[in-house]
């Protein structure tokens, strides 16, 4: 089972768009798939026509379990099945917003879903998560379960300095493992129509080459018909602009999955 998040500092960058996205495209490839939403916002749960006000059993449960020192880290009672053939979502309660005030000061609490994870690796080929826009004990939860960290980028200033903030963040975070993740940026909801758009990516050309996927996904309505539907993109219009940028990204995540276990086994 491989584990990817998708996280950075700045709202609005299509972090949820991309989960789903690749999610949808995992699972109509072949992939067992396990979507995680870890944002107290509950995008990715309301994405599948659950809502997060009213979830009894979501991601919630694992966090509350973990604080009162059960040993029970079994996700498999809070994931449900989506209408789509080996997808499945872990959702989210809008509860989670308390967890920081909740388990503050409490051991362990940033490895709850790195457990939890163990008791269903025979189940998935691949997991994602969505994270929160903000650094705290969810975001920590992501990084220090993912194996691959994608961050999704606007080219306009703003999503710039939240990139900057996130890897401020990942570095910090990454620094007690003993083998960091790798991470990729991917530029987002581009509009090559306007001088600021390809200003952007010039800048993120120049300052971040090594981890920029070479090409960008375009803004695209077809992603937003999809969401409404509560479908991910590839099911609703496989030949969507942004559908098919986001097939090559992952292809090229493939690719370096493969890379690097050719690298370890050498």
């Amino acid at each position: 089972m491989k584990i990817w998040s998708v996280s950075n500092q700045k709202g609005g960058v299509g972090k949820t768009t991309t989960v789903v996205t690749l999610g949808g495209l995992l699972c109509s490839w072949g992939y067992r798939t396990l979507l995680i939403d870890l944002d107290p916002h509950g995008s990715l749960t309301s994405y599948f026509s659950m809502n997060p006000d009213e979830l009894e059993c979501s991601v919630y449960n694992l966090f509350h379990q973990a604080a009162r020192k059960q040993k029970d880290h079994n996700p498999k009672p809070f994931i449900v099945n989506t209408r789509i053939e080996n997808l499945s979502v872990l959702p989210a309660a809008t509860a989670i917003a308390t967890l920081d005030r909740q388990v503050a000061g409490l051991d362990g609490m940033g490895l709850v879903i790195k457990n939890a994870l163990y008791e269903v690796s025979a189940d998935y080929d691949y997991v994602i998560i969505d994270t929160p826009p903000m650094l705290g004990i969810l975001m920590i939860n992501a990084l220090a379960a993912c194996e691959h960290l994608v961050i999704p980028v606007l080219a306009e200033y703003l999503s710039l300095k939240g990139l900057e903030r996130m890897l401020h963040t990942t570095e910090m975070v990454f620094r007690s493992r003993k083998k960091p993740p790798g991470y990729t940026i991917l530029p987002t909801m581009f509009d090559k129509r306007t001088k600021a758009s390809q200003i952007s990516l010039e800048q993120l050309q120049d300052e971040y080459s090594d981890h920029l996927w070479d090409a960008v996904i375009p803004v695209d309505t077809k992603l937003r018909e999809a969401s409404r539907a509560g479908l991910p993109g590839s099911f609703y219009t496989a030949n969507s602009r942004a559908v098919e940028a986001y097939a090559d990204f992952l292809e090229n995540l493939l690719q370096l999955e493969n890379s690097d276990q050719l690298a370890n086994a050498s």
